[in-house]
Formats: structure tokens, sequence, C-alpha cells
């Protein structure tokens, strides 16, 4: 099934490719390689999810805004070469997560990003990760992603 049939499948629209936010490229193409800038959970300009999980926001909330960080990504990287269905492998995520002192489950807010991923991709979804505590992100957002795929 087409990447965009699985989106379809579960009631998701990519939203429109997030604006760039400061003096970098969104993404850098080396080769056959994608390397796609960290992205928030930000629609439309505003962000979804601010705050530190394990205070103002729940595990529930991180997975979300991890999800939010792909379609965000997916947006971007179609901008780029055009169509989902050209992503041979999904190579690797960084996810950090906003998180309140003493929160140390980073790896299940990051899930919820790496789910999707899986989800929409089948087996060239699957991904190395890391899974970061932060103790702030740009304009308090919850999740920021960066991420590499193979094309």
């Amino acid at each position: 099934m087409s990447v965009y049939e699985e989106l379809k499948q579960r009631g998701l629209v990519l939203p429109a490719p997030p604006a760039r936010g400061g003096v970098y490229t969104p993404v850098k193409q080396v080769g056959n390689l994608l390397f796609v800038s960290g992205q928030g959970p930000v629609l439309d300009g505003v962000a979804r999810y601010v705050g530190k999980v394990g205070a103002e926001r729940s595990v529930e909330d991180g997975q979300e805004a991890a999800r939010i960080c792909i379609l965000n990504t997916l947006a971007l990287v179609e901008q780029h070469i055009g169509d989902l269905n050209r992503v041979k492998n999904v190579v690797k995520l960084l996810g950090l997560v906003n998180s309140a002192d003493g929160f140390n489950r980073q790896p299940e807010v990051i899930n919820g990003a790496s789910q999707l991923l899986v989800d929409l991709f089948g087996d060239r979804g699957w991904h190395a990760r890391s899974a970061i505590g932060s103790n702030e992100l740009p304009g308090d957002i919850t999740v920021e992603i960066e991420s590499i795929f193979e094309i």
C-alpha cells in the first residue's frame, strides 16, 4: 500500500510544510540521504503542544506532539522529493523531549513518532533512534525531532 493510502486510512493529512525558523535549510540532500532539520509540533504557524512532559504535559500529549513533528517532517520530505513513496528507508530519528525534572520516559514519548513511521512505511519505517530529555526547547515546544531518510 502506498504511503498516501496509509495516511488516508488513518485519517491523516500532511500539513503545509512548516516555514523555516532560522538560517538553515529544512532538508539537505547528500547523495541518496535526506537530512531533515528538527521539526516541532507546529501547525499553521502555531505550536500545538508546549510545556514539559511530566509537568504540564502527559506522555500521551508528548506522543501526539511527536506525531505532529513527523507529519511536518513528511511534508518537507514530500516538498523536496515530490513523492513519499520514493522513500527507501527511514534511517534515524533524534527526538528531544522538553522534560520536567525527574521525567525519564522520553523513549515512550518518541514512540509516537516511531510507530507512525512504521505504520506508514512498513518495514522501510524501522529506524535507529535516540530519545533525549531537554530542559528547554525553542518556544517551549514539547517535542522536537530531526531525521534522516534514504531515497
